[in-house]
């Protein structure tokens, strides 16, 4: 086996390496969204923080 015929994958290679990418979109999306999530919930934190310092609350 060479590698030609390796990454046609005996004709399926659309198809196994579509899989492929489309796994590894996944993977990246679950791994940076709880990170975006995390921000946006921490800079919200600190804004209600900074809002109830200013209001004397």
């Amino acid at each position: 086996m060479n590698w030609s015929e390796f990454f046609n994958m005996g004709g399926y290679a659309f198809f196994v390496w579509t899989s492929y990418g489309l796994t590894l979109i996944v993977i990246v999306a679950n791994i940076i969204s709880p990170i975006l999530q995390r921000k946006k919930v921490i800079a919200r934190i600190k804004r209600a923080i900074k809002r109830e310092q200013l209001t004397g609350g």
